[in-house]
């Protein structure tokens, strides 16, 4: 389906989080939402992304804004995601259909098709909502962009509650982020890009997929005198 554009109805959903509570977006009606669509939990830029919104939570509720993250990974891993770096709110799981497909992603136009050295794959695009409080869209982000994002749709909040117009234009101010939690040993870990991968695939070490090249030429011989 196509990305739903500004000032059409936002699709309803009713969708549980990492903790198993419900969620449906007429319970949210009056209020601003913000609804982020991204890739996969625990990857680098998703990381970013959600410390981000954790850190702006507190600027978000004062303007009455509620914060949504949906992803298509099962809630045990929104559970493990959620407790590793600190983040407070919901993290939506979005069910597939019989063929497979995340309801609420397609329902949003952000299961797309995507590619990585010419291989093509279903997957989530990151893509952001702020759902006004009539429960239309008041303004999108498409293919967002990480750094500053948070900062930027608070801003537009902001300036929807002022009834000023909405730019998808980045806010001057940035939101200061926490880095994201490091492991016991001290150091932090590393996580996969979400964008370049391909969602669900099984992790591969680098060393594993470098096939030695067989040597070519003459060999050296001995020395010359």
């Amino acid at each position: 389906m196509p990305l739903v554009n500004v000032g059409q109805k936002a699709p309803s959903f009713e969708l549980t989080d990492q903790r198993g509570k419900v969620h449906r977006l007429s319970d949210l009606a009056g209020r601003n939402v913000v609804v982020y669509f991204y890739p996969k939990d625990d990857t680098s830029d998703c990381t970013l992304q959600a410390c981000q919104f954790r850190d702006a939570e507190p600027d978000f509720g004062k303007v009455k804004a509620t914060v949504l993250g949906v992803s298509p990974d099962d809630a045990s891993s929104h559970e493990r995601f959620a407790g590793k770096h600190d983040l407070t709110f919901p993290l939506l799981v979005d069910e597939r259909d019989a063929k497979g497909s995340p309801r609420t992603c397609g329902a949003y136009g952000v299961w797309q098709e995507k590619s990585m050295y010419g291989r093509k794959y279903m997957g989530v695009v990151r893509t952001t909502y702020l759902i006004g409080p009539d429960g239309r869209v008041a303004q999108r982000w498409d293919k967002v962009k990480v750094k500053g994002h948070a900062a930027e749709v608070l801003a537009a909040v902001k300036a929807l509650q002022s009834g000023a117009v909405v730019e998808a234009k980045p806010a001057a101010a940035r939101v200061k982020s926490r880095k994201p939690a490091k492991s016991k040993v001290g150091t932090t870990k590393r996580t996969r890009s979400h964008d370049s991968d391909p969602p669900y695939s099984p992790v591969r070490s680098r060393a594993a997929s470098v096939v030695p090249k067989p040597k070519t030429g003459k060999s050296s011989g001995a020395s010359r005198r």
